[in-house]
């Protein structure tokens, strides 16, 4: 088998290098993305021993794309290994065959949002839109914490929080008329804060690990 797996680093090494994105999620899980197969599956013998994300959304490939894919996950996915697909309906078909042989059902499992056509093995409601703009902002800079965090600490500044923080001689003041801040309907001017942009697969993949390290199942 060792072989084998050599045999499968020196193809890998035959292809240039994409711009992979490479991201440790914490308590051993790491996490993966790929732009281009083969170039982007991680090759190091560590690889082998560690439970990872590997995000095909948004990835066309052919044929031997979806080979090298099936190979990679032939040596990697493991009972203490699992790997955590993250696809969508933008995910070549010939891919996401490659992840779907019976004998690795147990150790690979994928996540993503139900669409025609697709169904993953963990089917999710995600809005397409809303999944690109997580996907994106992991791109453009955006920390792995920032997406799977609701940040439900952060202060709402509507028109109840707005009214606490007033103190009681200026509360009267502030509902005069001659406040251009207040509308007619006495309601705030200030718009309510923006949903935070959360990448749902990628959340709930991470709590599927954390879920199987607390069953001692990984």
């Amino acid at each position: 088998m060792k072989k084998s797996f050599s045999c499968f680093i020196l193809v890998l090494s035959g292809f240039a290098r994409a711009a992979s994105l490479d991201r440790d999620l914490g308590q051993g899980l790491a996490y993966h993305r790929v732009h281009q197969l083969p170039a982007d599956l991680p090759t190091a013998e560590s690889t082998r021993k560690q439970p990872c994300v590997l995000d095909l959304r948004y990835v066309r490939g052919d044929a031997d794309a979806a080979a090298a894919l099936a190979a990679w996950l032939r040596f990697h996915a493991t009972a203490h290994a699992p790997v955590f697909i993250l696809a969508n309906a933008d995910t070549s078909p010939a891919l996401l065959a490659s992840t779907a042989e019976p004998e690795r059902d147990t150790h690979v499992i994928t996540i993503g949002g139900t669409a025609p056509g697709f169904t993953p093995a963990l089917a999710l409601k995600i809005a397409a839109e809303a999944e690109r703009r997580a996907y994106d902002a992991l791109e453009q800079g955006a920390s792995v914490e920032s997406l799977l965090t609701e940040n439900s600490g952060k202060p709402r500044h509507d028109e109840a929080s707005l009214v606490k923080e007033q103190p009681t001689e200026t509360l009267g003041a502030v509902a005069s008329p001659s406040h251009p801040s207040r509308s007619s309907a006495g309601t705030s001017a200030i718009p309510p804060p923006s949903p935070p942009l959360l990448d749902a697969a990628l959340q709930r993949a991470v709590h599927l690990h954390r879920a199987l390290l607390a069953l001692k199942k990984i």
